[in-house]
């Protein structure tokens, strides 16, 4: 049985502006056909449920933090393409247009930044985090 109380939070920078500044995404994952790296949405796949809240906007990105409520491969990168905001910088998800006016970036712009959880024995909440790295500003910037 999975332990609940485990929560692992993500920051991402997406294209554009969402029009919904928060919700839940609840789309099947499967694994591509003939392919063993990449994922696609699928009726006939795993249920996959993705919480979002966006944080910042810019005129052209979004800044959102990811609550996962399962946890399958590549779930955020699906999930933002599957809302038609992709996540900047995502070569096997993203929009490659974007990822050539950005091509100083060397990574997709999904950073996991926060866990949450009850501890075992002393029953305390902890909370670990991680800086935001400094692209994601620069990006979210940029006019």
């Amino acid at each position: 049985m999975k332990n609940h109380t485990f929560k692992k939070y993500y920051i991402a920078i997406l294209e554009g502006i969402l029009t919904e500044k928060e919700g839940t995404i609840n789309a099947p994952i499967s694994r591509k056909e003939g392919s063993i790296i990449e994922r696609e949405i699928s009726p006939n796949g795993s249920t996959a449920i993705t919480h979002y809240k966006v944080l910042e906007e810019s005129k052209s990105y979004s800044k959102v933090e990811f609550l996962l409520e399962t946890g399958r491969t590549h779930q955020i990168r699906l999930h933002s393409r599957y809302i038609d905001h992709p996540i900047v910088g995502d070569s096997l998800y993203g929009n490659i247009s974007n990822i050539a006016l950005n091509s100083s970036l060397n990574r997709h712009l999904l950073h996991a930044y926060k866990i949450e959880f009850i501890h075992p024995i002393s029953k305390q909440e902890i909370t670990i985090t991680s800086p935001i790295p400094e692209i994601f500003k620069e990006i979210l910037s940029k006019k």
